[in-house]
């Protein structure tokens, strides 16, 4: 019985991180696109500034570039872990659990460290509030992961008895 209500609680929180992922992908794409297309311009005969950075934002502060490539990284390993852990979730047996539980531990790991730039740049103070909404749903995502995790888990304890 309680294995049955673990798997309800992993796939809400399987939706609401597959949702937030999604989300974090579309800001994170825009804020991309939007240094693309505003970011430094070089022709020819132009030589480049003197604090060139590869990963020069137009909008936000020195961490952006930073926090917008790495939440990028997750979003895509995120969506990628929600897969498989539909897969689970359908099958919810202890052999689908190895591939869920560790694609959802290498999402958070990366949620993990997205998040810690969203804490640099919220400490440097100077963003738009796309990238709030952004830091705002890494921050929640580190901690949905990790009780998605501890759900899948929990109920592998109990189907073991």
């Amino acid at each position: 019985m309680a294995s049955v209500q673990m798997k309800h609680v992993a796939l809400l929180l399987l939706v609401l991180n597959f949702c937030m992922y999604v989300i974090v992908l579309g800001i994170g794409s825009w804020s991309m696109n939007r240094a693309i297309d505003h970011g430094f311009i070089i022709g020819p005969g132009f030589n480049l500034p003197a604090h060139f950075s590869p990963i020069y934002f137009p909008m936000g502060n020195a961490a952006t570039g930073f926090l917008v490539t790495f939440a990028l990284i997750a979003g895509v390993v995120g969506v990628a872990s929600a897969i498989v852990g539909l897969n689970h979730v359908r099958t919810w047996t202890g052999e689908s659990l190895p591939s869920a539980a560790s694609a959802a531990t290498i999402s958070w790991t990366l949620t993990l460290l997205a998040m810690g730039f969203a804490c640099k740049e919220i400490q440097l103070s100077i963003r738009n509030a796309r990238l709030r909404t952004m830091e705002a749903f890494l921050i929640i995502l580190s901690a949905t992961q990790l009780l998605y995790i501890a759900a899948i888990h929990g109920a592998s304890s109990f189907r073991r008895t």
